[in-house]
């Protein structure tokens, strides 16, 4: 594939053929439910074509299977076999949470302010004698290897974390807390849908990692992936059984439970297979462009936005006003002290500029903008303009 988003980024005609959704808005809410681009919209309508015409399955589409699964390694620097082609992310963090041996009294550590699906599958361990140890950071989404240590105990089993805050878009350090974690064996387990897509997000120092592909992948929803460090297979038991995860020669079922062999084992029937391959797209694009060159793009539009808004009066969290470039993402949220946010969310769809609005636990409401890379000033233009005319 050519390089189609530096392509887009040189032709305004060719950035709206490729990303349709530019035809009709400025799209700025990638942190929520991105636009589909053209590339995972073709891989959709010529599965359906095919399977129209030859069916659903055959060899040709298992290699395409293949090839989509050893892509989404490719992403996180995993091996293929480490790898479920498994959505959403919710799926993948149930499926650690139930399916490890917990012994009673266990700890397992999360953040009660990370996005729920980051969330009650821990606090529901409770039920089964685990001990879920909230975070409790000075603010809001600045999670540090220091944050980290100070709830760490010998009962510690697990940390469970994002690797992006939804909201603050503070970006964690994933190695430096892996790589500790991993000094003291301890497991850590990743929710990496915030990043995967925008920037380089390693598994090297991570045991599980979760992310649909329905942000920052530019994927459909439903579809993603669900990373298992290959040495844990026999650990971490699946918890949905079926014909395509469990041993079952010409679809007999055995006397016993006996999974196949890499991380097939945790996709228990049929794939989402038009998702995977619109994903696979997608991800096709995106690292045709290269990951580290999109964030780099994906920062400088934040970074520019961010500031345009603080000329304006917003506040950005606490944790992002003195943040490193290591700890910066593609999320920019803004809060303000007198103006009626709800009113100027309204303003901005009105003139065509699609973000999110959310709230912190606090009641504190926030504008969410997330610009991805195929985004350019006028983007920003279109929403500061909107902005000024309230």
């Amino acid at each position: 594939m050519t390089d189609l988003i530096n392509q887009s980024l040189n032709d305004e005609s060719i950035r709206k053929a490729q990303f349709p959704v530019l035809e009709e808005s400025s799209f700025l809410a990638h942190a929520g439910v991105a636009a589909l681009p053209q590339a995972a919209r073709s891989a959709l309508i010529d599965y359906a074509d095919y399977a129209s015409r030859k069916g659903q399955e055959d060899e040709f589409i298992w290699k395409r299977i293949a090839e989509a699964r050893a892509r989404a390694a490719s992403l996180i620097d995993a091996k293929p076999s480490e790898i479920a082609l498994l959505g959403p992310t919710a799926l993948g963090l149930n499926l650690v949470a139930n399916g490890w041996p917990w012994e009673p009294d266990d700890e397992v550590v999360y953040y009660q302010d990370d996005y729920p699906a980051n969330v009650y599958p821990w606090l529901a361990l409770k039920e089964r004698g685990v001990k879920p140890v909230p975070l409790a950071p000075e603010r809001m989404g600045e999670i540090t290897w220091k944050t980290v240590e100070s709830v760490l105990t010998p009962a510690t089993r697990m940390v469970a974390l994002a690797s992006c805050h939804y909201l603050t878009g503070y970006r964690i350090d994933i190695d430096d807390i892996g790589r500790r974690l991993h000094e003291r064996n301890v497991l850590f387990c990743l929710d990496g849908i915030q990043t995967l897509g925008a920037f380089p997000t390693s598994v090297k120092h991570v045991d599980f990692l979760s992310a649909d592909s329905h942000k920052w992948m530019l994927g459909p929803v439903g579809a993603g992936l669900f990373y298992v460090r290959e040495a844990l297979h026999e650990q971490l038991q699946p918890t949905l059984l079926g014909a395509w995860n469990v041993f079952s020669p010409e679809f007999v079922a055995q006397d016993r439970v006996a999974f196949y062999n890499g991380a097939r084992r945790y996709e228990p029937g049929s794939l989402n297979i038009p998702g995977i391959l619109a994903m696979d797209a997608s991800l096709e694009m995106l690292q045709e462009a290269g990951i580290p060159f999109i964030a780099e793009r994906i920062r400088a539009l934040a970074d520019t936005l961010s500031g345009a808004l603080r000329e304006r009066g917003f506040e950005t969290p606490s944790c992002m006003t003195d943040a490193e470039d290591k700890h910066r993402s593609g999320i920019v949220s803004v809060s303000h002290p007198v103006r009626d946010l709800s009113g100027i969310y309204e303003r901005l769809t009105d003139a065509g500029v699609r973000l999110s609005m959310r709230r912190a636990r606090n009641e504190t409401p926030f504008l969410r903008f997330s610009p991805h890379v195929y985004n350019t000033q006028s983007d920003l233009d279109r929403a500061l303009v909107a902005i000024d005319s309230v």
